[in-house]
């Protein structure tokens, strides 16, 4: 028994016996004061490419020869555009539906009672223009050869990256200028940039109003393009 407390008593002891540690309180470090501001810009440009988009829509008694009628029509369509210089590439489809029509009539309970009395064929295509000069005469060919559908048209360039990269240095700048403008208010001096981050580059396009077919080339004109930026820049306060 002697030996069995002993040992109970040497364990408390050595338990005891642990060293404690008190917190080091971290060191407080002094915020770096910055200027955060962002810049925006757009650079105006004559465009150089069009964008149409252009179809046929058929009808017909039954689906087949609605898609029938539909597929002779748009194909002569994509042949004249293939014979005046447009390039397969520039020629995509992007929709293609046939569709029942309904003849809705009253019945006598109040309800109504549908009859198919024949089926639309659609078929959308977007065409890239490139030569400005010929948009016109492109818009009365496709027309003339049975395209039906014009949705209208947008305006673009075929090379955007140089404009993208004037519209991002102006937008450095406006950027700069703010800040400058800023610090001289609160009577501080700016340091050096501490990031720069880009908001967007922003290529919106010029839309045109469905056009319609004369025995003249359709007249349309091209305006400008305006190709934006904005970039926000992170500057430190030296003072």
């Amino acid at each position: 028994m002697r030996i069995f407390s002993n040992a109970a008593a040497y364990m408390t002891c050595a338990t005891v016996a642990f060293p404690m540690f008190a917190a080091v309180p971290a060191l407080a470090e002094t915020p770096v004061r910055t200027i955060t501001v962002t810049g925006e810009a757009q650079v105006a440009t004559a465009p150089d490419m069009a964008t149409i988009t252009l179809g046929v829509t058929s009808q017909a008694l039954t689906a087949k020869a609605a898609l029938d009628a539909n597929s002779t029509a748009l194909q002569a369509v994509l042949d004249k555009l293939k014979s005046d210089g447009i390039a397969p590439k520039d020629i995509q489809t992007t929709g293609l539906s046939v569709n029942p029509q309904f003849d809705y009539r009253p019945k006598a309970d109040g309800t109504q009672d549908s009859k198919i009395t024949g089926y639309v064929a659609a078929n959308m295509v977007v065409v890239s223009v490139r030569q400005l000069d010929t948009l016109g005469g492109t818009l009365d060919a496709v027309v003339t050869e049975g395209a039906n559908t014009l949705n209208g048209i947008s305006f673009g360039l075929q090379d955007p990256g140089p404009k993208q990269d004037e519209a991002r240095r102006a937008a450095v700048g406006e950027a700069a200028r703010r800040a400058k403008l800023y610090a001289e208010a609160a009577g501080v001096t700016l340091g050096p940039v501490l990031s720069i981050s880009e908001q967007g580059i922003s290529l919106p396009p010029v839309m045109m109003a469905s056009a319609a077919r004369d025995k003249m080339a359709v007249p349309v004109e091209g305006g400008e393009v305006n190709v934006g930026a904005a970039v926000t820049i992170t500057y430190q306060i030296a003072d």
